[in-house]
């Protein structure tokens, strides 16, 4: 698989791993999001994971990053990549792969526990690795994560989105009409999140990616045909909301699964 969308993008992970191979602080490099997915295009960011022993990250991330923004400040190869487009950059996070599940409370999520092991972990392509330390991640947290978490987490997301569906119709009868698609916008999501859970999948993203996959990874095109009509308001100070709440309540109590 190519990895890289152009020469500039490959020289500057060049740049970053002959950075970071002197530290024997770093147990891995991470090419994560588009391009690890060998999906990259000319205008996308280098998106990196910094995979560090835990008690190391907690005694060293200052220093860590102060160095870090320093190389990438006068490193050529990144500035290139920052030439290459308007929004072309390098977009890294130190990480320790601890990935702990949060308890939601009223406001609800989506959030990113998920994410980051799919993002990070399963779809992750290590440019650096050392002493098997990101299979080990890889062998904790894959397929999936273990059953009783999954069912507490599908039980918390599945009732945040419906508890987030059921404040549309309030909130469209006090004309609260923006307020009203937010709520419509975060069920949205929560959905998302719920179908992944049901379905053991790792998701990439709530926002993007969406046809990829809902129709790609878990092959229900024909759910991702609904998809974008939930989202498609013609007049957003009508009752129209109440009518996308209600299609999305139905998406849920078919699609997602126990």
């Amino acid at each position: 698989m190519e990895l890289f969308p152009t020469p500039v993008h490959a020289r500057a992970a060049e740049a970053i791993v002959n950075f970071f191979k002197p530290q024997a602080a770093i147990d891995a490099v991470l090419l994560v999001n588009s391009c690890a997915r060998g999906l990259g295009t000319p205008a996308s960011d280098l998106d990196l994971a910094i995979l560090v022993d835990p008690a190391v990250l907690a005694a060293s991330q200052p220093e860590l990053e102060r160095a870090w923004r320093e190389f990438a400040a006068a490193e050529p190869a990144l500035e290139a990549l920052r030439c290459l487009g308007r929004f072309t950059g390098v977009h890294l996070d130190f990480i320790d792969g601890s990935y702990a599940a949060e308890e939601w409370d009223d406001g609800g999520g989506p959030d990113g526990f998920e994410l980051g092991i799919g993002n990070q972990v399963l779809h992750g392509r290590p440019l650096i690795e050392r002493n098997g330390s990101f299979e080990r991640l890889r062998a904790a947290w894959l397929p999936y994560y273990g059953e009783d978490l999954r069912r507490q987490r599908l039980a918390m997301v599945r009732a945040a989105c419906a508890y987030d569906l059921e404040h549309v119709e309030f909130y469209v009868n006090r004309e609260l009409y923006f307020q009203a698609f937010d709520r419509l916008y975060k069920a949205f999501q929560e959905f998302l999140q719920a179908l992944f859970i049901s379905r053991r999948t790792y998701p990439l993203a709530y926002n993007k990616w969406l046809r990829e996959q809902i129709a790609g990874h878990l092959g229900l095109p024909e759910l991702y045909r609904h998809l974008p009509n939930i989202l498609e308001i013609g007049r957003l100070e009508s009752p129209e909301l109440v009518g996308k709440a209600r299609l999305l309540e139905g998406l849920l109590d078919e699609w997602v699964l126990e």
